[in-house]
């Protein structure tokens, strides 16, 4: 059993709440436009990380981080990157790598929109967890904790945190 925490779209900001809600996790996966490379080593000082860079990320970000991500977890092969498309209209590069890999789960940042779905012409679970940064229009900050036991991806749940809420815990 593995439990996880998903965000994205940090553009530069985390707080302690943050690290709050990972304390019951053992990964945290980061979806991209990261903005600041002391985030990802914020991040792996305190727990397993997989991250990708995104679209805002500069090229000290894109050395230390990949583009894409591919990985079992448990017995789900998922599939992290920045940009993806909507869910059911990704662009030729996902679909391409979504026909090679066949992941169980696509993760996916940028649009600042949390959305959670089952494509099932793709036949995978489609995770975007909106934005944890505090630079963009939504109002709200999000991410998703949930686990993988074996094949089985259960208990998932949205955190959501007013955007101009720095708490300190």
């Amino acid at each position: 059993m593995t439990r996880i925490a998903i965000l994205s779209d940090t553009h530069g900001y985390i707080d302690d709440k943050l690290f709050y809600y990972l304390e019951s996790c053992d990964e945290v996966w980061h979806a991209g436009d990261i903005g600041d490379l002391d985030i990802v080593d914020r991040l792996k000082a305190k727990i397993k990380s997989r991250i990708v860079y995104g679209n805002i990320d500069n090229h000290i970000l894109r050395v230390s981080v990949p583009e894409v991500l591919v990985f079992n977890c448990e017995s789900v092969k998922v599939l992290i990157i920045h940009i993806a498309g909507k869910m059911g209209s990704y662009s030729p590069e996902v679909r391409k790598l979504i026909a090679e890999h066949k992941p169980g789960i696509l993760v996916c940042g940028h649009s600042h929109i949390l959305k959670v779905g089952f494509d099932k012409k793709y036949q995978l679970l489609y995770i975007n967890p909106g934005a944890y940064g505090v630079h963009g229009f939504h109002s709200i900050r999000t991410l998703i904790r949930f686990i993988i036991d074996g094949k089985d991806i259960k208990n998932m749940e949205v955190i959501e945190i007013p955007r101009n809420t720095n708490l300190t815990l």
